[in-house]
């Protein structure tokens, strides 16, 4: 078996155990640019299947916005005096903020596994990935957490031409 068919194969693997746990959360710190704006400040991520929570408080400010939802639309309160709502996660970010974010993706690339659809992968030495392009995408795993089962990302860095988003998890739970 070539070396590279390995890999993807414990990559699959990987990602089935990954998988199997559809409830899950991380605390950390995240950073958004885009060409108009930028932002960052704590991140709370809590996920059950479908279901997202997504809360970013800035530092300096002290606004707190929660991005809720599932696959089929999403609110953004915090931001505005009223709620605001979207088809999706993605659309309700970049309408909102100027901010190219594929939410959905993003909820696979954290955990360190390809979203569905065709990627590209670049392994690291310990067969863990280092790299995967997706959808215009470069995701850079550049740090993961070793002593957890399944091993996850703690840094994440993720860019499509100037949209860039950065992701230091401090802890990872199971929501």
């Amino acid at each position: 078996m070539r070396p590279d068919a390995s890999r993807m194969q414990a990559l699959e693997q990987r990602e089935r155990i990954v998988l199997a746990s559809p409830d899950w959360s991380l605390q950390g710190r995240m950073a958004i640019s885009s060409p108009e704006d930028s932002g960052s400040g704590s991140l709370t991520w809590d996920q059950q299947g479908a279901e997202f929570r997504f809360a970013l408080s800035a530092p300096v400010s002290g606004k707190t916005w929660t991005l809720s939802g599932d696959s089929t639309h999403a609110e953004l309160s915090g931001l505005h005096e009223q709620v605001v709502m979207g088809t999706s996660a993605s659309e309700l970010l970049a309408r909102e903020l100027g901010w190219k974010v594929p939410v959905a993706q993003l909820g696979y690339w954290v955990r360190g596994i390809r979203a569905p659809g065709p990627a590209q992968v670049v392994f690291r030495e310990d067969g863990l990935p280092a790299e995967i392009r997706q959808d215009g995408w470069k995701i850079e795993f550049r740090d993961f957490e070793e002593s957890g089962d399944p091993v996850l990302p703690r840094k994440i860095f993720a860019n499509n031409g100037d949209y860039r988003v950065r992701l230091v998890v401090r802890r990872w739970g199971s929501s």
